[in-house]
């Protein structure tokens, strides 16, 4: 009788809601946080697995610091029951999904689900189209926090459509969800997305590489330097409950150097893009966990005035990256992408940094600043006098601008 309630239910929310649906505000005021199953294990995970990746967020510092999203990813749902509704693949999760997110929520942090708008998901597993109400529902019942929609198998769908309904479907659930629309960039979502997900996939998938190209022949994957690249144009789409999203973080994945990882980190975080962790948590090194749990580089990626950075200049492979902050405060990053070391010597007198977009200018011969090296978490003087730094190759040197007080 439950079951037959439910499809009842299914067909009262669509008459009733779907007509006055939107998305759900107050989610994703700054870029979301957590950690996806997908970039180490994508199919080969289960509950067991994810239990230990929460305790992990937990005990590291990592939910301490801001992490609170546990998505889980492609290859987890089971077939359809009699009636249409989705279930879980019992092999993975024999304990069930409600019983995976009760544990999740018991630690603090919040569950994050996985599904596509095609009839099958990208790994083959069953989908939500023609069950997107349905499917919504269940993601509720299993309190779930996050959806991540996917595009895999959506041959003559419009995608604003597609994702669309599955909003619609989200909002008549009646469970506030962040929505996240993994789309690849494909239609363009950054133009019409703003009031159907709260985040969107601006490229193709990332992967654990600095600068390369993986070809599979129908699509490409693409290292980090490349996925910063397709970022270029796309800031005045960003802001607070609406985020371009240039994929998940690398860092720790174990083909990218220290520098590497500490770059792709600050990078994503000038572009005040989701912080979503990929690696296998059971064997971070010390410095992978200072990276991923530097609270005051994920202060530049939080900042509640939500404005994505820009570039404001670039000489022999050293870029100069500029993030408005509130109060006034600025964030300036020194990205060089050269393979050998590069001096930093940058006159703040003579660069005057106007930012139209946020109607914000940084001038330091009117305003005085502290300036404070975000790595090495030590203050550095002030900008009367030029920055003087040195640059490790695909290494950034990452400073706070903070007005002085009188």
């Amino acid at each position: 009788m439950k079951h037959v309630y439910l499809a009842m239910l299914v067909m009262i929310i669509v008459l009733s809601d779907s007509l006055n649906a939107q998305k759900f505000d107050g989610i994703a005021l700054t870029p979301p946080m957590g950690w996806n199953t997908f970039n180490t294990f994508a199919g080969n995970f289960n509950e067991k697995l994810v239990r230990e990746m929460v305790d992990i967020m937990v005990n590291s510092g990592m939910k301490d610091a801001g992490y609170e999203y546990v998505i889980i990813d492609d290859n987890w749902t089971g077939p359809r029951d009699s009636l249409g509704f989705l279930t879980v693949d019992k092999s993975r999760f024999p304990s069930g999904m409600n019983a995976m997110s009760a544990y999740i929520h018991s630690k603090g942090l919040k569950l994050g689900l996985y599904s596509d708008a095609g009839y099958q998901t990208c790994g083959g597993y069953i989908a939500s189209r023609g069950h997107e109400f349905q499917d919504a529902i269940m993601f509720a019942r299993w309190e779930a926090d996050y959806l991540k929609y996917d595009w895999c198998n959506t041959e003559g769908l419009n995608a604003a459509g597609a994702y669309t309904t599955m909003r619609d479907a989200l909002y008549a659930a009646k469970r506030p969800m962040l929505f996240s629309l993994c789309e690849w960039g494909n239609n363009k979502p950054w133009e019409w997305a703003v009031t159907v997900g709260h985040l969107w996939r601006t490229t193709g998938d990332i992967c654990n590489c600095w600068d390369c190209i993986e070809d599979y022949g129908t699509y490409k994957k693409f290292g980090v330097i490349g996925i910063f690249d397709m970022q270029n144009g796309l800031r005045q789409y960003a802001g607070p409950g609406h985020w371009n999203d240039p994929d998940m973080l690398e860092v720790g994945n174990g083909k990218m150097t220290m520098s590497e990882n500490r770059a792709h980190f600050s990078m994503w975080s000038m572009l005040a893009a989701p912080l979503i962790a990929g690696n296998d948590l059971r064997t971070m090194k010390k410095e992978v966990i200072e990276i991923l749990t530097n609270r005051e580089v994920i202060a530049i990626d939080q900042d509640s005035l939500g404005i994505q950075g820009f570039r404001y200049n670039a000489a022999d492979s050293l870029e100069v990256w500029v993030k408005p902050l509130m109060k006034g405060d600025w964030a300036i990053c020194f990205l060089n992408r050269s393979t050998k070391a590069k001096k930093v010597n940058f006159d703040w007198a003579q660069n005057i940094i106007i930012d139209a977009f946020s109607k914000r200018t940084l001038n330091t011969n009117e305003t005085e600043y502290i300036l404070r090296d975000l790595w090495a978490k030590k203050d550095i003087g002030n900008a009367k006098k030029n920055l003087i730094a040195d640059v490790l190759p695909h290494d950034v040197f990452l400073v706070r601008m903070t007005i002085r007080s009188k």
